[in-house]
């Protein structure tokens, strides 16, 4: 008899959006576009849609190991995004319900504020994430704000990503990518450094949409996905960054409520793989 198969599977342990643009509906989404099986770990339910973040209510930090402890057992995905942790208590209990896991590949995207500017962390959580969950990473991907608040700077251009990126590194991650995505002008720049001595910037032309609440979501499970399909780290950010791009440009004519939409993750859903 052959021997079954199995999907290839990725944890995401993030907060939801009831709006369904970034967070856990985010990360749904983009695992099956590109062909993987998704479980999640749900963090905290936040109240929000298009125009903005209302309210947000964390998840027991019990409730929160105990959904990582079940998929871990049964599913054993092999590589895990986390997103928002809003506060201490899910942040140490993240720490221990990974800690039994130490091959798993682990992708971080310090959610810290909303788009709108809601805060998605209580500041005891910071220390937590820096302290403990930074250390069993694979890469960790800030934004220019969320990098900014790690190394208690403004960024403002490249020469002060790159700066920020290699400050980063020393919170011992294998590797940080520094998003520049709110940078002014027409080119944009992510910084990516690792602990091997490797950097490389990686280019993108700017779209003009209105609909890109969750790019930051989907490019790091994006990266994710690429991971557990069995790419390196260097090309998974590569082609995460053309999906994420792809489904910026493929949903900038698309009305989805009052405020910032989100992007069209569907453009080019692929098969499910087997292994």
């Amino acid at each position: 008899m052959a021997a079954a198969s199995t999907y290839v599977s990725v944890l995401s342990i993030a907060g939801s959006d009831s709006g369904g643009g970034a967070g856990i509906q985010a990360d749904l989404k983009t695992f099956s576009a590109l062909s993987c099986y998704g479980t999640t770990a749900i963090t905290a339910v936040t109240c929000q849609n298009t125009l903005g973040v209302t309210d947000i209510h964390p998840i027991p930090a019990n409730i929160v190991y105990q959904q990582i402890v079940a998929v871990l057992e049964d599913i054993k995905p092999a590589v895990v995004k986390i997103g928002m942790i809003p506060n201490a208590d899910v942040a140490l209990a993240v720490v221990s319900a990974l800690s039994a896991y130490p091959h798993l590949k682990i992708i971080i995207d310090p959610v810290m504020i909303s788009s709108s500017g809601k805060a998605l962390m209580e500041e005891n959580a910071s220390q937590v994430l820096i302290e403990s969950l930074f250390r069993i990473a694979t890469l960790v991907t800030p934004n220019l704000a969320e990098a900014g608040f790690l190394t208690n700077k403004t960024i403002t251009n490249l020469a002060e990503m790159h700066e920020a990126a290699r400050s980063i590194l020393e919170f011992k991650s294998e590797a940080v990518l520094v998003k520049g995505g709110h940078l002014p002008g027409n080119e944009l720049y992510d910084v990516f450094v690792d602990q091997f001595g490797g950097e490389e910037i990686f280019h993108a032309a700017h779209i003009q949409s209105s609909n890109t609440h969750g790019t930051g979501c989907t490019l790091s499970s994006a990266i994710a996905a690429y991971l557990a399909l069995g790419f390196e780290l260097p090309e998974a950010i590569k082609k995460a960054k053309l999906f994420v791009h792809s489904a910026i440009l493929e949903g900038v004519d698309a009305k989805t409520g009052g405020g910032t939409g989100p992007l069209n993750h569907f453009f080019e859903p692929q098969k499910m793989i087997k292994i």
